[in-house]
């Protein structure tokens, strides 16, 4: 009996593209695929790309000369939300057979009867209105916690964005679904889940991207508190017009769900809100920010922020700086703004110089670190539950709490995804919080 053939993966993005490779990887395993490190030889090296930044695009070159490095006469296949916008743009990559755009992904096998190595990588790409259909995924980005797919695509038309030319129309697992694959999860001994998507706060649209809402976010959420075995639920990002007082209210007293939001903002100038075409003014998220520290006043919140987008003045800066600092928030997602073809954006005037750019962002950069540390000081000498992580980090272990404070201690491998109570002492030179356990090692 022959070998099997080898297959090795790589991922450039968002949790939901990683969760997106765990499925296509499935899909690989059943056909009898043997799943290697992408650093090793490989017979198929498959890359799930980004459009979200310049440097993914980049990326992309650098990560298939690592694959043909390893093994030069590999069948390299293009996936994901760059393959989908520009396939022909990937398919002239030196060394890809094979590029696959939003509604191929899922069918790869489909697509392996030849792995000749061809001259030019071969396309199938469809419109994106054809990606109207719904796949659910979940991955397991360790042993510690996995990322379930809930909702795809985005009905949204910021100006700044190409997602919805990559992913096509809102869509929806089925709640049913849902539940199912987070049970599945459970068996594997995973003690957290974060919900991802494009745009979760939409979940409801159904997986044909239909408008009528059979389920709605607050509906998934108290049906996943329900799921046994689930230690922790965490809400990935949520846009603030979509976070409900309602879906707040629950979180506050649920069983799983950990108080943690991340909330893009992209701007703390309405002015700057309006040409993005964000549907929320920056009062509204004081509001929802106002909200949650009300009923959760030691909850963990991050924001999303973009730096100069075009016609953002120095003025408008500021604002955004200003605001931000006077918000309880706790972290910054800080994007420096890219142009990005076929969006309105790009064709702006007022175009912000790129080192103006680079200049806000490291400010902004510097905010978020002295959020991070008033918050995590705020936190000091409360006792928390800390959910280790399985990586040996320079003789450490990692784990972060409920609120997302992280924590190190030496390294011991009995620690990894065990939940422990513990005390949160002071916070150490390299801004990560140094602990005392609260019971003697009892796991939780």
């Amino acid at each position: 009996m022959e070998d099997p053939k080898k297959v090795a993966f790589y991922t450039l993005g968002c949790k939901l593209n990683f969760s997106e490779t765990s499925t296509i990887a499935r899909s690989f395993k059943d056909e009898g695929f043997a799943r290697v490190d992408f650093s090793e030889a490989a017979d198929i090296y498959v890359i799930n790309t980004c459009s979200v930044t310049d440097n993914a695009d980049k990326r992309f070159k650098t990560i298939v000369k690592q694959a043909q490095k390893a093994n030069e006469n590999a069948f390299v296949i293009a996936v994901g939300c760059y393959a989908q916008l520009k396939p022909e743009e990937l398919a002239a990559v030196d060394g890809v057979d094979l590029v696959l755009g939003a509604t191929e992904k899922f069918k790869i096998t489909n697509y392996l009867n030849d792995l000749t190595k061809n001259d030019m990588g071969e396309v199938h790409s469809c419109e994106i209105e054809e990606a109207d259909f719904y796949v659910g995924s979940y991955s397991f980005g360790d042993r510690t916690r996995a990322f379930l797919k809930v909702q795809d695509g985005c009905d949204y038309k910021c100006t700044y964005c190409t997602i919805p030319l990559a992913r096509g129309i809102s869509r929806s697992d089925s709640l049913e679904n849902v539940l199912e694959n987070a049970k599945k999860i459970s068996e594997k001994g995973i003690k957290e889940i974060v919900l991802t998507g494009v745009n979760i706060g939409d979940y409801g649209k159904g997986e044909f991207g239909n408008k009528k809402h059979e389920h709605t976010f607050l509906d998934l959420v108290k049906g996943l508190d329900t799921v046994e075995g689930i230690e922790r639920l965490r809400i990935s990002s949520i846009e603030p017009n979509l976070l409900k007082n309602e879906t707040i209210d629950f979180v506050a007293q649920s069983k799983t769900f950990v108080p943690h939001f991340h909330i893009p903002l992209q701007s703390g100038s309405n002015e700057v809100l309006k040409a993005m075409r964000r549907r929320y003014m920056k009062e509204l998220y004081v509001d929802r920010v106002t909200k949650i520290k009300e009923v959760m006043p030691n909850a963990c919140i991050g924001v999303d922020v973009i730096v100069g987008f075009p016609g953002e003045t120095d003025e408008y800066f500021i604002d955004t700086y200003n605001f931000l600092n006077e918000l309880d928030i706790s972290y910054l997602h800080v994007f420096t703004y890219s142009e990005r073809e076929n969006t309105p954006a790009a064709e702006m005037d007022a175009v912000v110089p790129l080192k103006v750019r680079k200049k806000r962002s490291k400010m902004l950069r510097g905010l978020s670190a002295k959020k991070r540390r008033a918050f995590y000081e705020t936190q000091l000498g409360k006792t928390k539950t800390v959910l280790f992580e399985g990586e040996n980090k320079e003789g450490y272990i990692h784990g972060f709490t409920e609120n997302y404070v992280k924590v190190k201690t030496p390294w011991d491998p009995a620690l990894v995804n065990t939940l422990h109570q513990v005390e949160l002492q002071e916070i150490g030179e390299d801004g990560i919080v140094r602990f005392s356990y609260v019971e003697e090692k009892a796991v939780v």
